[in-house]
C-alpha cells in the first residue's frame, strides 16, 4: 500500500515510511492511495469469525503483500489478548464496549496495534525510535502501556496539566522505564502543536528517529476500524441497518468508521458526538471548519478545538461537503447534558457510563428522535467508567467498582517534568534528554 499526503498527493511513503515518520514533510496526514473493498465471501461468513480473524482479513485487505499473512496474523495474535463486545442497553440500541484492553480505553486497538509494527519493522533494521504523542486523556495511558519495555522504543507522552482525570494522569506517569511524561501548563491544542512543530523541525528530524503514536498517524487509524466490523459481525444475525455514534475528539475514531465503510461495510450512518467543541458538528450544519480554542468540559478525551483527522474524514469523502452529510450527522452537547445522559442510563438500566460514552449516547438518542426509521443503533464506550470515578460517583451519587488494574495505579507515585506550552524549551529539552 503507497500512501499520500493531503496536502501535496504526488508526495508519498510507503507503508514503513509512513508509520515511522508519522506526518509527511509538508505537514499533511497520511491516506491510503485507494481504498481496497472486503470481499463478498468475508461478509457473508463475518459473524462465524473471532475479532482476530476479522482483524487480520482487515490488515491483510489494506496492507496487501507489504507483510506476508503469517507475519500479519502473529503482529494480531501480539497485540489482541482482549474483544470489543456488544452489549445490549434497549430492544433497540447496543453499547460497543472497547475499555477491555490493558488502559481499559478504545485506544488500546491502535497503541497495541502500532506496537507490534514498529516492533516488527524495528526487528528488521535494527533501529532506535522515538515516539512523541499528545493526549487529551486516554491515549497517553495505551500508548504507555502499548510501547512499554518495547525494544529500540522511547516514548514522550505530552499531557494538559490539570485536564486528565487522576487515573488517566497515573496511567502515563507512573511506569518509567522508556516511558517520560510531560505535563504542560496548556490544553491538548497546545500539545498536539508542540508534537507537530517537532515533526516539522529539521534538526530535530535529522537527530533523531521521530515518530508519533496520535491518532494522525495512519497506523493507528487502521486498527481502530477492526472494532466497526466486529460490531457489524455481532449485530448481522438482527438484520436491520446499522447507525454508529462515535464520541469525537481529534475524530480519528469516526476516521476509522468511515474507513471501514468506505472498504465495504454497511452502515446507514455515522453520528459524529461531541461535547461543547463542536467545530465538525457546526461544519456539518453549514459547511464551514472554522477551529476554536479548545474548551474544558467533564469529556476531557474531547476537547479538542482543532481536530487533526477532520481533513481525513473529508477526503474520504472527495472533501465533498454534501457527501460528508449523506452518511454523517453531527449534535454537540453540554456538561449538564451529558450528566442527565448518565444519571438516565444508569436509572433505566443500571449501567454505568463514562462522560464520553454518554455523549454518543445523546447523539444516537437525538438521532432517532428525528428520524423515524428502523435500525440498530451502537454507541461507541471509549473508556471504563471508573477512570472518571470522582465524575461518575458524584453524578450519580453512589460508588462504583473499580477493576483492581486500576485501583493499583491509585497508591503509585507520578513521575512527570512541568513545561510551559513554548517550544524552544520543548526542543532543547528533547535535544538534552532523547
Amino acid at each position: 500500500m503507497i500512501f499520500y499526503s493531503t496536502r501535496t498527493s504526488d508526495l508519498t511513503a510507503s507503508l514503513e515510511e509512513a508509520v515511522f515518520r508519522s506526518l509527511p514533510p509538508d505537514n499533511g496526514l497520511y491516506m491510503p492511495e485507494y481504498i481496497p473493498q472486503v470481499s463478498k465471501e468475508f461478509l457473508n461468513d463475518i459473524e462465524n469469525r473471532s475479532f482476530k480473524e476479522i482483524a487480520v482479513e482487515i490488515t491483510k485487505t489494506l496492507l496487501g503483500d507489504d507483510i506476508p499473512l503469517e507475519d500479519i496474523t502473529e503482529l494480531i495474535n501480539n497485540a489482541y489478548d482482549f474483544e470489543a463486545p456488544v452489549v445490549q442497553i434497549t430492544p433497540e440500541d447496543y453499547v460497543l464496549e472497547l475499555f477491555h484492553g490493558p488502559s481499559m480505553a478504545f485506544k488500546d486497538f491502535g497503541a497495541r496495534f502500532m506496537a507490534a509494527l514498529m516492533s516488527y519493522f524495528l526487528l528488521r533494521s535494527q533501529k532506535q525510535i522515538h515516539i512523541l504523542v499528545a493526549t487529551s486523556g486516554d491515549t497517553g495511558g495505551a500508548v504507555a502501556q502499548g510501547f512499554y519495555k518495547v525494544p529500540g522504543i522511547t516514548v514522550t507522552i505530552l499531557y494538559p496539566e490539570g485536564k486528565v482525570s487522576e487515573i488517566q494522569e497515573k496511567q502515563l506517569t507512573t511506569l518509567g522505564y522508556n516511558v517520560n511524561a510531560l505535563e504542560i501548563d496548556g490544553t491538548f491544542d497546545d500539545c498536539q502543536r508542540l508534537v507537530k512543530e517537532a515533526f516539522l523541525d529539521s534538526e530535530l528530524t535529522s537527530r533523531f528517529n521521530l515518530a508519533s503514536a496520535n491518532s494522525i498517524n495512519i497506523a493507528r487509524l487502521i486498527p481502530q476500524s477492526f472494532y466497526f466490523f466486529s460490531a457489524y459481525a455481532q449485530l448481522k444475525k438482527l438484520g436491520k441497518p446499522l447507525v454508529f455514534s462515535v464520541p469525537s475528539g481529534n475524530f480519528g475514531n469516526l476516521s476509522a468508521g468511515i474507513l471501514a465503510y468506505r472498504m465495504g461495510l454497511p452502515v446507514e450512518r455515522f453520528i459524529a458526538a461531541t461535547n461543547i467543541n463542536n467545530s465538525v458538528p457546526r461544519y456539518l450544519e453549514n459547511g464551514i471548519f472554522k477551529p476554536e480554542p479548545s474548551v474544558e468540559t467533564i469529556s476531557n478525551a474531547m476537547d479538542v478545538g482543532n481536530p487533526s483527522n477532520f481533513v481525513r474524514l473529508t477526503r474520504f469523502f472527495d472533501d465533498d461537503w454534501n457527501l460528508v452529510k449523506s452518511k454523517v450527522s453531527g449534535y454537540y452537547f453540554n456538561d449538564e447534558q451529558t450528566r442527565k445522559a448518565m444519571r438516565e442510563i444508569f436509572g433505566n438500566t443500571n449501567y454505568v457510563v463514562c462522560p464520553h460514552t454518554a455523549v454518543a449516547y445523546l447523539g444516537l438518542k437525538s438521532y432517532r428522535q428525528e428520524n423515524n426509521k428502523n435500525f440498530t443503533g451502537v454507541f461507541l464506550s471509549t473508556a471504563h467508567p471508573a477512570k472518571f470515578i470522582d465524575l461518575v460517583e458524584e453524578t450519580l451519587g453512589k460508588s462504583i467498582e473499580v477493576p483492581e488494574r486500576l485501583q493499583k495505579l491509585l497508591s503509585i507515585e507520578k513521575k512527570s517534568t512541568k513545561m510551559k506550552p513554548d517550544f524552544t524549551s520543548f526542543k532543547k529539552l528533547l535535544m538534552n534528554n532523547l
